[in-house]
């Protein structure tokens, strides 16, 4: 796919005005970024009701409609902690990857975990990457480039994982998937936080699939549930998953071949795509329901 044209979820539809203002680079768009978006685990604030709500956002127009409602300003001045839109780190990433695209530059979301928030644990986690005229870069937008990590948020480094387990800081969900069936990995290190039951082998399986969505596009929420996710791996086709994270992996080194069989599979396959629906499990905990997915 085009990574430099809006998806309906990146779309900031009426509200892509207000990018024209933004810098052209990457550095300076991530950190307007970061001046929109509070996390609603880690921004120091407890968030509930309405505002914590706003995790439920699947579309950035939805956001800059709620950021524009309640601050009515361009999106480079400085907002309040408080004011800033409820969200976690699929949405600094969303929101990075529409006004890149925005300007020209083609950028997806990357699914997978990071080792940097926890000594020890590897936490769920969603990164930009860019394309620079070049290869692919991988920044988190969510960190300061000034906040001390040992390594340049701004370009983060990839570790060859066949020669590591660990690899880079970040991991995608297929090179874990496949770390844990290997027995490289230990699938109890990889999960929301230590102790929490979302986590393990299931949930790292379902990560492969939202992997393999945002790749095509439908940068779903982290919370969505579609296809053959399952909240166990008891009966659940754990070989399709390990088909389509080789092919991940493969495509990530520069396999066409593989780039062309994942997006062939994923039009095909309805246990592999969102056709329409989502069975949400939001952690503002709201009943678990389905909806349609239409955007606004």
């Amino acid at each position: 796919m085009d990574y430099a044209v809006q998806t309906s979820y990146s779309d900031p539809g009426v509200y892509a005005h207000l990018y024209d203002a933004l810098p052209d680079d990457v550095a300076g768009i991530a950190a307007v970024i970061r001046n929109l978006v509070i996390h609603y685990r880690g921004g120091g604030i407890q968030f509930t009701g309405d505002r914590l709500a706003e995790i439920d956002h699947r579309w950035v127009s939805s956001m800059l409609a709620t950021d524009q409602k309640r601050n009515g300003k361009p999106l480079a001045e400085p907002r309040d902690p408080f004011d800033r839109i409820v969200g976690c780190c699929r949405d600094y990433t969303l929101l990075t990857v529409s006004a890149l695209r925005h300007k020209g530059i083609p950028a997806r979301s990357r699914i997978g975990f990071s080792d940097y928030f926890r000594d020890g644990y590897n936490h769920d986690h969603v990164v930009v990457e860019y394309w620079n005229g070049d290869r692919w870069v991988m920044i988190d937008a969510q960190l300061d480039p000034a906040s001390g990590h040992p390594f340049d948020v701004q370009d983060m480094p990839r570790g060859p994982f066949l020669k590591s387990p660990r690899g880079g800081p970040f991991l995608s969900a297929a090179e874990v998937w496949l770390g844990v069936r290997s027995g490289d990995l230990d699938e109890n290190l990889f999960g929301i936080d230590p102790g929490s039951p979302i986590g393990g082998g299931w949930f790292i399986r379902n990560y492969v699939h939202f992997q393999l969505a945002h790749l095509h596009g439908d940068e779903l929420l982290l919370w969505d549930n579609w296809g053959t996710m399952t909240d166990t791996l008891d009966g659940a086709d754990v070989h399709l998953t390990d088909e389509v994270a080789e092919l991940l992996v493969a495509s990530d080194n520069g396999d066409e071949t593989a780039t062309k069989e994942l997006a062939d599979r994923y039009e095909a396959n309805p246990d592999l795509r969102p056709t329409g629906r989502s069975y949400v499990t939001s952690p503002t905990g709201a009943p678990h329901v389905w909806i349609d997915l239409v955007r606004p």
